[in-house]
């Protein structure tokens, strides 16, 4: 099967710099099969980037590079990485933006230093291009990951926030929102399962109370906030037929809390 990698970036695509990316990368491997996860990631939010990649790794087969480019430190000391976790590969910055990678029970990292996988002229500005773009390329190919430099044991780490119990409630807060207004929260289906016991709950937004959750979209009333399980296995927050951040006035770090009725 040719090689997938994916994109992930918070350049946009008003500018060609997505394009360019692509055009290194085919130009090393050109049997490569490329997939835009998105790059609609808002500028330098590298947790914003982390979540997407997050929630869409479990879906690519084993042998996937994941390329992400979310890098406010580009040409400073900052390393860039390269990572082996679950069969997949992971390429980027080593700012937090791969985090969730160095939770799983097995991962080698390395720097990527070696100059043979680099472009011979590495722009100050463009390491997405330059050195990015033909490490991803390179392991695509089947490069062994250990070529391209030393080890890296000590990886930066920059968690997205998590729920806590507190005084019998689950509380965590908004991370992220989606282009329809929904809210996605820090509240984990699993966490929520074991706090309900099979009990019904409720959910808060910093204060407002949401009632129950709902099993699907269409099961809410046009304009009233209500929560769901959304597809990456968090809590959500929508308005059906409208926007939930809009109307909550919600946005990254908002509480939430969820609790038996």
């Amino acid at each position: 099967m040719p090689p997938i990698v994916t994109l992930t970036t918070d350049f946009g695509l008003r500018d060609p710099f997505v394009g360019v990316m692509k055009g290194v990368i085919l130009g090393i491997c050109p049997e490569a099969r490329l997939v835009d996860l998105t790059h609609d990631i808002d500028p330098q939010d590298i947790l914003g980037a982390q979540l997407a990649l997050e929630s869409s790794v479990p879906f690519f087969p084993v042998g996937t590079v994941h390329l992400a480019v979310v890098d406010p430190g580009v040409g400073s000391a900052r390393r860039a990485l390269a990572v082996q976790s679950g069969g997949q590969c992971f390429v980027g910055p080593d700012n937090g933006l791969l985090s969730f990678v160095f939770k799983t029970p097995a991962w080698t990292a390395v720097s990527l230093t070696a100059g043979h996988y680099r472009r011979p002229h590495v722009s100050q500005t463009f390491h997405g291009r330059d050195v990015f773009a033909p490490a991803a390329a390179h392991l695509a190919r089947g490069v062994r990951l250990e070529h391209f430099g030393p080890p890296v044991l000590d990886p930066v780490r920059l968690d997205l926030p998590a729920a806590r119990e507190e005084g019998g409630a689950l509380v965590g807060e908004v991370i992220a929102e989606d282009r329809f207004g929904n809210l996605i929260t820090s509240l984990m289906a699993e966490g929520m399962a074991r706090l309900a016991g099979g009990a019904t709950v409720e959910v808060e937004v910093e204060g407002r109370g949401l009632g129950p959750l709902k099993g699907f979209y269409a099961d809410g009333e046009p304009g009233v906030p209500a929560p769901i399980i959304g597809s990456q296995g968090r809590l959500e927050i929508f308005v059906r037929e409208g926007s939930a951040k809009a109307i909550l006035g919600a946005r990254r770090g908002t509480p939430v809390r969820a609790r038996v009725s």
